[in-house]
């Protein structure tokens, strides 16, 4: 018998949630034994747009249903599992998000009663340049948690989530007319 529960970490790679270095430190594994089997037993992260898709539709409580119905029963599952864990984590960041919101405005407040003098003018200066930060992040990171923005929601390439193997491979083909074949490592 395994030392490692091999069925659930191929449902978190396939899922594509994770990383896989996080799906290692999960599992109390190492990454390179998962890569490792992932290249032999050819895993793919073919999950991971049904499970953006059912993240979406579910936290805009959507009648519509998303696109899992295609898929076989067990993937279906994971899916939704994954969906599920997804939405509970953007509704704790979107409280959270609200909750330094909520101090960046008690700083404008406590700013805006504040008087100004030659005294104090460099830490107002300070501070009015902190709070408008904060309140640019938060601005930004509740439009993601919002989806409002769907060129941030999706920022990391499609490269970051192929594996060494698959990147190989692409990279192979583009080095053929600069390079005898046996250069290339």
């Amino acid at each position: 018998m395994s030392k490692y529960d091999w069925e659930s970490i191929h449902s978190d790679y396939r899922t594509g949630q994770l990383s896989v270095r996080a799906i290692a430190a999960k599992h109390g594994t190492h990454e390179a034994t998962i890569r490792r089997r992932a290249k032999v037993e050819g895993w793919q992260r073919d999950l991971t747009q049904h499970v953006r898709t059912a993240t979406v539709s579910k936290l805009l409580r959507s009648e519509t249903t998303h696109s899992t119905a295609n898929l076989p029963d067990d993937d279906h599952a994971l899916v939704e599992a994954a969906a599920d864990t997804n939405v509970r984590l953007v509704l704790e960041h979107r409280e959270q998000i609200a909750r330094w919101k909520g101090i960046a405005s008690k700083l404008a407040i406590t700013l805006a009663d504040m008087d100004v003098t030659e005294d104090n003018v460099a830490d107002f200066a300070r501070t009015l340049n902190s709070g408008v930060d904060a309140l640019g992040k938060c601005i930004r990171l509740e439009r993601q948690a919002f989806s409002m923005d769907s060129k941030e929601q999706d920022h990391e390439p499609p490269e970051r989530r192929l594996t060494d193997d698959e990147l190989e491979a692409r990279i192979i083909p583009l080095c053929q007319p600069c390079c005898p074949v046996g250069d290339i490592a």
